[in-house]
């Protein structure tokens, strides 16, 4: 029985024996209740390790939706427990703690963005994936950091378009199309604190380094990478190319798996930007990430909650601009 305290707190605190081994109870659960882990590149390394599957949130979902599982654990923040609603509406989808938002998706918020597709009468809302179900409804199609700039060039050239909510991955898009879509002013807090400066006193240090910066970086800091895109594409270097030191600017939790499936080789995260008080951020993670932990796993599959509920007509509107993406990408 889930208790009004916890529901009030979003997530179950309930005490565990220091004896007992969490990941063989989290892996025993998921066989008794026919249950799958999904854990997102920027959750901790016990996470990803007890995980069915370990990628990016779009990927997840697609991968989870193909299974016969029941239920599914999102490891990571709230839209991509709706992400996996959306496309596995028949199943439980069980988000360790409510409160794992996303300071981009929470950059645009669903109102917001009625209000200025209101204001543009004619344009085309082209959203990125990490944004709400409310928001997708809104939303004409969505894309990835790595097929962004696929599914714009195939809309025409003279298509008035408004991109949202990353402002840094809508820029670069412009920048390699020529395009001139209006772009929401929103970001990710982890991205948006990598700089330059951080870059290349890395690269003093390591001469010999590759380069890789996320698109929801800025401008400055895509300019000077050598490899630029999504969590996969950087992934997928790393596990192709011979260099045997990369530095990374994008969100720490990555370099587990960069570790795991390249041992032989050295990466180094970027550190964030210091401020003008000298007080920056006080790491290069995703306090929204590592709100899932082992003990919060362990009690949403024992419980059974919290779960994940998209208003129907939302739902029905959220998954178009999903489906109008993957027929295009």
């Amino acid at each position: 029985m889930v208790k009004e305290e916890w529901k009030k707190m979003g997530y179950i605190d309930e005490p565990v024996d220091d004896s007992l081994d969490l990941k063989k109870e989290i892996r025993r659960l998921c066989q008794e209740k026919d249950a799958i882990i999904l854990a997102h590149y920027y959750t901790v390394g016990d996470i990803q390790e007890i995980a069915d599957f370990v990628g990016d949130s779009l990927a997840l979902a697609r991968k989870a939706a193909e299974t016969d599982a029941k239920v599914m654990v999102m490891c990571g923040v709230h839209f991509m427990a709706e992400t996996c609603k959306l496309l596995s509406p028949d199943k439980t989808v069980l988000c360790p703690d409510l409160n794992a938002g996303c300071s981009l998706a929470d950059s645009c918020r669903a109102e917001d963005l009625r209000r200025y597709r209101e204001e543009h009468p004619g344009y085309k809302v082209i959203s990125y994936v990490n944004t709400t179900a409310a928001v997708k409804a809104l939303t004409d199609c969505v894309v990835t950091s790595g097929n962004a700039e696929k599914v714009i060039n195939s809309f025409p050239k003279d298509e008035k378009l408004i991109f949202g909510p990353d402002y840094n991955l809508g820029n670069y898009i412009n920048s390699k199309t020529g395009r001139k879509m209006l772009l929401w002013n929103g970001g990710c807090h982890v991205h948006e604190k990598f700089s330059v400066e951080g870059i290349v006193k890395l690269k003093q240090e390591h001469p010999k380094a590759v380069v890789m910066a996320h698109l929801e970086c800025k401008a400055p800091v895509l300019a000077i990478a050598d490899v630029k895109g999504s969590t996969a594409t950087m992934l997928k270097y790393a596990q192709t190319h011979d260099d045997k030191e990369y530095i990374v600017a994008t969100e720490a939790g990555i370099l587990h798996e960069m570790q795991r499936t390249c041992p032989d080789k050295v990466f180094y995260p970027v550190p964030p930007e210091v401020s003008e008080g000298g007080l920056g951020c006080s790491c290069n993670e995703c306090q929204y990430m590592k709100m899932n932990t082992l003990k919060k796993i362990y009690h949403t599959l024992k419980y059974g909650w919290p779960t994940i509920e998209i208003d129907p007509e939302i739902a029905r509107e959220a998954v178009k601009p999903i489906e109008k993406m993957l027929s295009l990408s």
